[in-house]
């Protein structure tokens, strides 16, 4: 690996990100120091004309709008810490437009179909009990999936109906949690003891005693979705989205919703809004039109 590569992500590990955040930076920036290499360029040399190259390469990968600009970004974060240090003169993407993502609506869930999910655990079976416990904590609060598998037994207060959850660069925020889901975590908590094999804390462990893993949960997603028999492209944020248009939807305003969320950003917030609106609309013109 190159020396300045290697310097810039001791770099980035001294910083206060999150580990999806930096593993994402370390990736990006070492496949492209990659690239630059194999087109015989220096890593502090490299123009317009390379970052062209570079985007064009990712394109040919059927990168995601998505994927392209957060590398953009990262390799522009580099080339900061370059100019900084001054290792460089001037940041090469310093004028580099980032390509525009398109907004893909998530899916949502009606509550209907929520109530299908959350009813598809067996009840009477620890891990049936566990699985239910987690999908119900997901709705009741919206949070992230990373953000439920860190809660600890000290993170939840069944007394007063919360949960306290560390979102992006270690930020905490106080989410409340509605009598389901306390009644589910009371029953979990019950049987929890014969999970924790290792004397950990953390609040949700899979069967063999460890940390449940997003891909672990993932499964859980993906099993009870195909045994609620619901149709719709579900993933693990699903449950997410469902519960902010599900909280807009009964009048909660957009403010509360981005606090409840951990948006740092209203326009990131706002897309549930527009779903919002698109359901009041069809729902108004079935009710309105003669022939709907």
């Amino acid at each position: 690996m190159d020396e300045l590569v290697e310097r810039y992500i001791t770099d980035l590990k001294s910083k206060n990100f999150s580990k999806n955040t930096l593993d994402a930076y370390i990736r990006d920036i070492n496949r492209f120091s990659k690239f630059v290499k194999e087109r015989k360029e220096k890593i502090t040399e490299v123009d317009n004309v390379t970052i062209m190259a570079y985007v064009q390469y990712l394109h040919q990968n059927k990168r995601a709008s998505s994927s392209i600009a957060r590398n953009i970004i990262s390799i522009r974060k580099f080339y900061k810490y370059l100019s900084k240090n001054s290792i460089i003169k001037e940041n090469p993407l310093l004028y580099y437009e980032i390509p525009k993502i398109k907004r893909n609506i998530p899916q949502i869930l009606t509550v209907d179909e929520v109530n299908s999910l959350l009813s598809a655990p067996d009840g009477k079976t620890l891990k049936g009990i566990r699985d239910k416990s987690m999908l119900e904590v997901m709705y009741a609060s919206g949070v992230k999936v990373t953000e439920l598998l860190n809660l600890t037994i000290y993170d939840i207060s069944l007394k007063l109906s919360y949960i306290k959850c560390r979102g992006s660069k270690n930020k905490e925020r106080i989410i409340p949690i509605g009598s389901y889901a306390v009644n589910c975590l009371e029953e979990y908590l019950k049987v929890r003891p014969d999970l924790n094999r290792y004397n950990l804390d953390y609040l949700f462990l899979n069967l063999k005693g460890t940390k449940m893993t997003r891909q672990g949960f993932w499964k859980i997603v993906k099993r009870y979705t195909k045994e609620a028999g619901i149709k719709k492209s579900v993933d693990a944020f699903t449950l997410r989205h469902s519960f902010a248009v599900h909280l807009l939807q009964n009048g909660a305003d957009m403010k509360s919703v981005q606090e409840l969320l951990g948006h740092s950003n209203m326009s990131a917030t706002q897309i549930y809004s527009m779903i919002t609106k698109k359901s009041k609309i069809a729902e108004v013109y079935k009710k309105a039109h003669p022939r709907a």
